[in-house]
């Protein structure tokens, strides 16, 4: 083979943003190693995924692809595993575009004893250590845009965004069954793209897996970052309240029902085990998309191996 035949553009760059994805997965997993959590590996084909209102899992025979680890790892926190994560592959029907992949990597991790807030200060540090593994100082471009990472980054709940971008309440955009709507095509485009922005305290009707707070129980204690427009993971304190969580499960199944979509089997033992799961936080980070960021790219495609269209 002739070593001197120059690489094509596409192969330098695909082979340019492997280096980095592979660069921030080995920060990543310095930090949390260094940081005594346990990586662990969770099946990927399960028997019964999340009941999401707006998610499709992958069938894989007469079970069916994950489309998060979430249900596993925290029977793991259950079993008596403090502080774990997980880098794994997770798989949703009908999503692709520009930011979206049916096969996506996500990093997911659980710190029993913490809550939301705690896990945003984390999430916070892990970016700041990748940039600085990366040999990035206090900001880097994405977009033609300064992405400034100085600490402490804004935070800003749910319903001051919608007060202050969409002119409404929350809870009026729910009623009228505009919530999602405005979050995605009025609020997400006007926030800052000079800095990273958690988004906090959600209505308790998109909670998912969130408790509610204490003080407000309309309002679910979790977060949501976003970077450069990128939405980038989603966390919260975990809800370990079994009788809460089944109901929650059968109102996301009636919206799957009203919907047309599959039922899933109940996930029964996931149940059983949070009767005994500590008081915790989690979180799950989109990493092709932290990956985008730090690429400079806009589109997903660019940051794998391969996408779907070209196996």
């Amino acid at each position: 083979m002739n070593s001197d035949i120059a690489p094509t553009p596409f192969i330098s760059q695909r082979f340019r943003h492997l280096k980095l994805r592979n660069d921030i997965l080995q920060s990543v997993r310095r930090l949390f190693t260094s940081n005594d959590f346990l990586e662990v590996e969770t099946p990927i084909r399960i028997p019964a995924p999340l009941p999401e209102a707006y998610i499709e899992a992958e069938p894989a025979d007469d079970w069916f692809l994950h489309t998060s680890p979430e249900l596993c790892m925290k029977r793991l926190l259950a079993g008596g595993i403090p502080r774990l994560f997980q880098i794994c592959k997770c798989f949703r029907k009908k999503e692709r575009g520009d930011r979206h992949l049916p096969e996506f990597t996500t990093l997911e991790w659980y710190v029993a004893g913490s809550d939301y807030k705690g896990l945003m200060a984390q999430t916070e540090a892990l970016i700041n250590h990748v940039a600085k593994d990366l040999g990035y100082g206090s900001s880097f471009i994405y977009q033609k845009t300064t992405i400034t990472l100085k600490s402490p980054w804004p935070r800003m709940t749910v319903g001051e965004a919608f007060e202050r971008y969409a002119g409404v309440s929350a809870q009026a955009a729910l009623k009228n069954d505009r919530f999602d709507l405005l979050m995605t095509e009025v609020i997400e485009p006007k926030l800052d793209k000079n800095c990273p922005v958690f988004l906090y305290d959600y209505p308790i009707e998109r909670g998912a897996l969130a408790r509610a707070k204490k003080d407000d129980p309309g309002l679910a204690e979790r977060f949501e970052l976003y970077m450069g427009g990128l939405e980038l993971c989603n966390g919260f304190s975990e809800l370990t309240d079994v009788a809460e969580q089944k109901r929650r499960f059968k109102a996301e199944e009636k919206s799957r029902i009203n919907q047309g979509f599959v039922v899933y089997p109940t996930a029964e033992r996931f149940l059983k085990a949070l009767e005994t799961m500590p008081s915790a936080a989690g979180n799950a980070l989109g990493l092709d998309r932290l990956i985008m960021l730090f690429a400079d790219t806009a589109l997903i495609d660019e940051v794998v191996a391969f996408t779907p269209q070209e196996l």
